[in-house]
């Protein structure tokens, strides 16, 4: 956590200080500020349709009954990149710029899912109901435990 902290605050700052100070002998000290502020507003403009855009298919995929993960790991990514798009600096600015990219994002999103791997633990099998041998004892007290409702009116009167 130490490692991520020093790059967080204290690698990251400083190579954006270099780039800066580089960009700014290339193409100016104001032009060099525009750009950075031209970056954060066209970004939170991009940030803002892409987070709507999301939040509409995420929201879509759930009325449908279907997990939207996808459009979750949109939205992280997006909220991600308004916080490098808002953070002043070239470096940051061409990382939110990367995730705002749905082909970056689908990039990025693949190499993830490979990464997760599922272990399953050795003694659980799976039993004709479908369920493994602890989910269906659990299956099964649920069954017996379920809670009975009764339904009703309730009008208050204070």
């Amino acid at each position: 956590m130490f490692r991520f902290l020093f790059v967080l605050f204290i690698i990251i700052p400083i190579i954006e200080i270099a780039l800066l100070i580089q960009v700014s002998d290339v193409i100016g000290g104001f032009a060099t500020i525009a750009l950075v502020i031209v970056t954060a507003i066209l970004g939170a403009r991009m940030v803002k349709q892409q987070g709507m855009g999301a939040l509409q298919n995420a929201q879509n995929q759930m009325a449908q009954g279907q997990m939207p993960a996808k459009e979750l790991f949109t939205g992280i990514c997006v909220i991600i990149a308004g916080v490098l798009l808002l953070t002043p600096g070239i470096m940051t600015d061409v990382f939110g710029l990367l995730l705002l990219t749905p082909s970056i994002r689908n990039k990025l999103a693949a190499g993830l899912a490979s990464q997760a791997t599922v272990r399953m633990s050795a003694g659980m099998q799976q039993g004709p109901s479908g369920f493994t041998s602890s989910q269906q004892s659990q299956h099964e007290q649920q069954q017996v435990n379920k809670p009975t409702t009764i339904d009703g009116e309730y009008e208050r009167k204070d």
